[in-house]
């Protein structure tokens, strides 16, 4: 995320907006892509959805809220993608994604709604997603960290 954040945005955004949220574990909608190579398996991306009115943003994020959200009305979560910089651009966030999408779709759901991070946008789009409007998340630090809401039909 360098190439469209500051280190300092990224820096303050760690811990808050930017990291798991544990919650997605517990509720078993989270995925990992670990690497096929020798030796010990590395991981290599993560992401995953969720049931749960909050839309991003880790375990320490400001406003959580863990109510449930209803399939047939509310839009699933799509959350906390992340992808190690050397695996970039291989199909591990589109296959992320699409886990990600029929599992919600197995569970009910039938749209999507997502915050991108801005690097995240040009694989949101490719795989349907619509801009919607542009969030500015607050820092602790000062300043703001902008994604965009993007969301989906199912």
């Amino acid at each position: 995320m360098k190439q469209v954040y500051t280190q300092a945005q990224l820096d303050a955004a760690l811990g808050s907006w930017l990291g798991l949220d544990t919650q997605l574990i517990a509720d078993g909608t989270y995925f990992v892509v670990e690497s096929a190579g020798g030796g010990e398996p590395v991981l290599v991306g993560c992401g995953g959805w969720s049931k749960r009115k909050t839309p991003y943003g880790s375990d320490d994020r400001p406003g959580r809220e863990d109510t449930l959200l209803d399939p047939p009305r509310d839009a699933a979560k799509i959350r906390a993608f992340f992808v190690h910089p050397e695996w970039a651009r291989r199909g591990i966030g589109r296959m992320l994604l699409e886990a990600s999408e029929n599992a919600a779709r197995a569970s009910g759901f039938t749209h999507f709604e997502l915050g991108a991070t801005l690097s995240g946008i040009p694989l949101y789009e490719r795989c349907g997603y619509i801009r919607c409007e542009r969030v500015d998340l607050p820092l602790a630090v000062g300043g703001v960290l902008p994604i965009v809401k993007m969301v989906k039909q199912g």
